[in-house]
């Protein structure tokens, strides 16, 4: 194993240990090589996933090795590392990291953190859910040209309401649709708007893109996984690294760069150039109101449509359908 490395960040010395560990098999990067990413993206990392709770996905032996989700920070933890309480859809509590500055991050990064899954809420409040998360799931037989489609969709529905947003890759197969928003509304409202988006959107491109729950049902179509803003609900952050050989990054990407962007080409080796020659797209979003995708749920709720299926973790939510597979419900009827 390699000497241990020191780092100076946000005043505090940070220790790297086994700096030359390989943590991305394609091109050979190492653990020292994802704190030097970090660094050269700390501005708008920052600004995304700052003072926001994160869970931490750790792969100790890097992205070709085996993880964990590491909800809790563990009792080791320096003194100064700043966490907070958080709880899961069953009510259970756990200390999470707060990305309070790069230094959290770094130390993260020390053990093992090979991807950041972002809280909606900054710590400030908790209750409050400060972004809309428009998840763009490929189904199968949907390929990149049908996400990059349905983005356009999804970007041009919100502009009909004043709605900004904003897109990146997800740094796997998918594209997220991310809007600031006023602190207003709590996870359960946020959600509400989501879903009353994923619902409009398939009324109008009923064949490209889908608002259905269940698998079966969704045939070749662009899912919008409205689930993604439940209440407690993480989504891999802007800016991070996914665990993968080649180190593709979650990206944030302007609206006119969607045509031609080839995600996989996005990784920490490329993306700091990138960064530096055209800046952040994602640096000037201001706080949105969804009032009126929540007036859009408040119409199909008078029409006499339920609530979408929610996730199996979560309890049993008023005026959600009954939770069961389609096709499981017809062979018992």
């Amino acid at each position: 194993m390699s000497a241990a490395v020191e780092v100076e960040v946000d005043g505090r010395t940070l220790s790297i240990s086994n700096p030359d560990k390989v943590y991305f098999s394609k091109r050979g990067e190492t653990k020292l090589d994802l704190v030097r990413y970090y660094q050269a993206v700390a501005e708008p990392l920052l600004g995304v996933i700052g003072d926001r709770p994160l869970l931490l996905e750790r792969y100790p032996d890097g992205a070709s090795g085996k993880s964990w989700f590491q909800k809790r920070v563990p009792k080791s933890a320096p003194e100064w590392l700043r966490t907070v309480e958080v709880s899961t859809p069953n009510g259970t509590t756990s200390d999470a990291l707060v990305a309070h500055d790069l230094a959290h991050v770094l130390w993260a990064v020390n053990q093992g953190c090979l991807g950041f899954h972002v809280w909606p809420n900054h710590v400030g409040d908790l209750r409050i859910a400060d972004e809309l998360r428009i998840d763009l799931d490929p189904s199968p037989g949907i390929g990149f040209d049908d996400l990059r489609r349905a983005a356009v969709r999804t970007r041009d529905l919100l502009t009909e309401y004043d709605i900004d947003c904003r897109v990146k890759t997800s740094g796997s197969r998918g594209l997220h649709i991310y809007a600031a928003l006023e602190p207003r509304w709590d996870g359960y409202a946020v959600r509400a708007a989501a879903v009353a988006l994923a619902r409009e959107l398939e009324r109008r491109y009923p064949e490209e893109i889908t608002a259905h729950w269940w698998k079966e049902e969704r045939g070749s179509r662009v899912f919008i996984d409205y689930n993604q803003n439940a209440p407690h609900k993480t989504v891999f952050g802007a800016w991070s690294v996914r665990p993968k050989v080649g180190g593709q990054v979650s990206t944030p990407i302007t609206w006119a760069e969607l045509d031609t962007i080839v995600p996989d080409e996005l990784t920490l080796a490329t993306v700091p150039a990138r960064l530096a020659e055209h800046g952040d797209p994602w640096a000037d979003r201001a706080p949105q109101s969804i009032q009126p995708l929540l007036e859009m749920s408040e119409r199909d709720m008078a029409a006499g449509l339920m609530d979408a299926p929610w996730p199996p973790q979560y309890p049993k939510m008023p005026n959600e359908p009954p939770r069961v597979q389609p096709s499981r419900a017809k062979k018992t009827e």
